[in-house]
């Protein structure tokens, strides 16, 4: 099976992710440069007030609250959302909301006038999200068969990371020759093309609303598993840990610049750097864990992702961190596909939101965590956040390892084409 064998409506799907994902990623470096712009915040810091209660935040935590705020958001409110798309059957209604919401706050930063304007758009776009991304898995993931969801879900996860690189590539050059509002219009504008591919081009499941079960609860101990806690509730600790050690360097943009002495472009390469890995290695990882097994591959990212993240704390040079960006998004590769592969095997069709959404939610949860846990740990120690992630990661590989079963046999014949029922 070729990524263009796959199902159509996939392949869209993973289309308008790109689309979004470049708007989105535009916005991972616009922001922190776009909040020192507009609050200030050197050395005194940044001066807040609310509610007659005040107080000065060093730019780094300024920064990561605000960013940390969208994952929050989207993070627990996919549960809810995931599980309503399952109720309903419909999840391109889920979509298309989502993408809508998410086009009109990018095009609202123009407005922005505040440190707490900021902040309320930045919780408008995490509700926005929190619509998209479990119906958009949980789409993916009823529209592949057994023998192709590790494929199926690399194809997806290769587009949207596609997007999710050009962005920061772009971005401090088009901020310095365009300013910051047309960036903002940029942004969305790839969200409304997104919009419409989905509203277009895709159709949902046929047989979702049919199949939806009763019990859509989110298991988090499991009796009957090999060790204590629920696979899927494990995969989303794991994916929780990874995407924590991606988002650390997010928040404390300019002290790395400042480290390695370099401008925002080359800090943009860095971040793309971790997004080239997994966009050439995801495909073929999710293809070879529909043949020989999804958990290889995800104990194997998490054994590389923890040395990965702790050389970024320590390197010197942009080269160096370009490596070890690129070394992590490898790992992330491994961990990504065949995490997701697994949850969607354990998944009844009519509970995908629910359950592959305890995956979307963690994923988010640790973009959230990550940016703040760097603004606060960068105080003790310019390497503590990145040997903080890398500790995670061992943490991620142990769980895995002890409470998470194979879900195929590699001796088996490779089953049907059909969608699973």
């Amino acid at each position: 099976m070729g990524v263009f064998d796959t199902d159509r409506r996939i392949i869209v799907l993973a289309l308008a992710r790109m689309a979004d994902a470049i708007g989105n990623s535009f916005l991972i470096v616009v922001l922190p440069l776009y909040i020192e712009h507009l609050v200030g915040g050197g050395e005194s810091g940044v001066f807040v007030e609310l509610f007659g209660l005040s107080a000065t935040l060093s730019l780094g935590l300024a920064t990561g609250i605000v960013l940390s705020l969208f994952g929050f958001l989207n993070s627990f409110a996919q549960p809810f959302t995931g599980r309503w798309s399952d109720r309903v059957g419909k999840r391109k209604r889920f979509i298309i909301a989502g993408l809508a919401i998410l086009t009109v706050t990018n095009l609202a930063y123009v407005l922005a006038g505040s440190y707490f304007s900021l902040f309320g758009i930045r919780a408008l776009q995490g509700l926005g999200v929190a619509f998209t991304v479990p119906a958009t898995i949980a789409l993916v993931n009823e529209l592949s068969s057994d023998a192709s969801r590790g494929e199926s879900m690399g194809v997806f996860n290769t587009f949207r990371l596609l997007g999710f690189g050009m962005g920061p590539i772009a971005a401090g050059t088009f901020v310095h020759l365009y300013g910051y509002n047309a960036a903002f219009a940029f942004a969305a504008g790839a969200a409304f093309v997104a919009t419409l591919l989905v509203y277009l081009l895709v159709e949902d499941a046929e047989d979702t609303e049919a199949s939806a079960g009763e019990d859509l609860s989110i298991e988090v101990l499991n009796s009957a598993n090999r060790g204590v806690l629920d696979p899927v509730f494990t995969l989303g600790l794991a994916s929780l840990f990874m995407a924590i050690g991606i988002a650390l360097l997010a928040a404390i943009e300019t002290k790395v610049n400042a480290r390695l002495d370099q401008g925002s472009f080359l800090f943009g390469v860095e971040f793309a750097a971790f997004v080239l890995a997994q966009v050439l290695v995801q495909v073929p990882v999710g293809r070879l864990s529909d043949r020989y097994g999804r958990r290889p591959f995800i104990l194997l990212g998490l054994a590389i992702l923890a040395p990965a993240t702790l050389a970024q704390g320590f390197v010197t040079t942009p080269a160096q961190m370009i490596t070890a960006r690129f070394v992590q998004g490898v790992a992330g590769a491994m961990v990504f596909a065949p995490g997701f592969a697994l949850a969607g095997d354990l998944a009844r069709h009519g509970d995908s939101g629910t359950k592959l959404s305890v995956l979307t939610m963690s994923f988010g949860l640790g973009t959230a965590i990550g940016p703040l846990a760097a603004g606060v740990l960068y105080s003790i120690d310019y390497a503590a956040p990145f040997v903080f992630g890398g500790v995670l990661a061992l943490v991620g590989l142990v769980l895995v390892y002890t409470q998470v079963a194979e879900t195929v046999d590699p001796d088996a014949e490779p089953a049907g084409a059909a969608p699973q029922d």
